[in-house]
């Protein structure tokens, strides 16, 4: 059974409560969450909301939406949400902020700022309360199984890095030769993306990580990626289908091609972001990186451990596939859920 959507302002049917101020010196090491306009960044002994709660982000990164389904503190760079079980429910207003575009409410150029009357003013459609629960439910869904996906991976990657420190670290034999990473790999710089680039399937990596999707690539086969510059300075990521690599990473190939994996932990275990130039502004060169000094484990000891990880990166990649299936998915039903284009009746979705 559907019923009725009613059309409203978002400021009938809401409240955009002010988060409060909490410098990093007065944080209290605990176990309640802190969320600001970037999302959660650390945690406080003390509790500002004590109940779940959405925020969103009012100064600096506008209209961002997180959920903390425990309770957590709110600085003031954003906004919260409480539940108001009688209202609505708060799980489909999560996803119902997410297709209204508070992003683009920004009304100032200097800092980025969410006006909270602006907010309110946007028209929403509003489903009763059991189809906002029906909608919440089959968007939810996926999100799970997305995130489970997403544990899975680290706890893959995990495994892996265990590996690599165990046998390459703490069981380091005092025989092996000294050399450089240029001993073992070869850097080049990414590229700008090209003006005519069009939406695909190819992932676009900057220093942050995927910046979004592409039609073309500049970078076949396994990839390792390094943040170049700025607050991304040494991350690290690794690809094993094609990619572009944009302008703020650097491109890593082991001289051996079958090496890969082993370069990717090569590279993590040595804490690149310290290594780099400049304090206000970090950068990583080619030539830093190539000069960079290195213990030279014999082919013997990486050739098993490069199948092992491998095998673990496989798994990896098909979850990473099936999670770009799943999110595309998502997206697709958010917006027609959110519109009443599909419609949801006792968990079925009608198109």
């Amino acid at each position: 059974m559907t019923g009725k959507w009613k059309k409203c302002k978002l400021g009938d049917v809401l409240v955009l409560n002010y988060g409060k101020s909490l410098p990093e010196r007065k944080r209290v090491e605990g176990k309640i969450p802190v969320y600001s306009s970037a999302g959660l960044t650390g945690y406080h002994n003390e509790t500002l909301v004590n109940s779940e709660g959405l925020i969103i982000g009012r100064k600096g990164t506008v209209g961002k939406i997180y959920y903390s389904k425990t309770p957590f503190f709110c600085i003031d760079t954003a906004y919260y949400i409480l539940p108001e079980e009688t209202k609505y429910y708060l799980n489909f207003i999560y996803y119902l902020l997410k297709t209204i575009g508070l992003e683009e409410l920004n009304e100032d150029s200097a800092v980025p700022r969410l006006n909270r009357n602006t907010a309110y003013s946007q028209d929403i459609l509003l489903p009763p309360l059991p189809e906002q629960r029906a909608i919440a439910s089959v968007l939810s869904s996926l999100d799970d199984k997305i995130d489970l996906l997403h544990r899975q991976n680290k706890t893959l990657e995990a495994m892996a890095e265990t590996l690599f420190r165990q046998w390459f670290e703490e069981e380091a034999d005092e025989g092996w030769e000294e050399g450089t990473l240029g001993d073992v790999a070869s850097f080049h710089n990414g590229k700008k993306r090209p003006d005519d680039i069009i939406e695909g399937n190819i992932p676009i990596y900057g220093g942050n990580g995927i910046l979004g999707y592409s039609d073309k690539s500049n970078n076949e086969g396994v990839t390792v990626i390094i943040g170049r510059v700025g607050a991304y300075c040494g991350s690290l990521y690794i690809e094993r289908n094609p990619v572009w690599i944009s302008d703020n990473a650097l491109v890593a190939k082991p001289i051996n091609k079958e090496h890969s994996s082993f370069l990717f932990f090569l590279l993590k275990s040595l804490q690149l972001n310290e290594i780099a130039e400049g304090s206000s502004h970090p950068l990583l060169t080619q030539n830093l990186l190539k000069s960079i000094q290195i213990i030279l484990p014999p082919e013997h000891r990486i050739e098993p451990f490069v199948y092992q990880a491998d095998t673990w990166f496989n798994k990896i990649d098909k979850n990473n596939k099936q999670i770009r299936t799943l999110e595309k998915l998502r997206d697709t039903l958010l917006s027609k859920l959110m519109s009443g284009e599909a419609r949801v009746e006792y968990g079925v979705v009608e198109w």
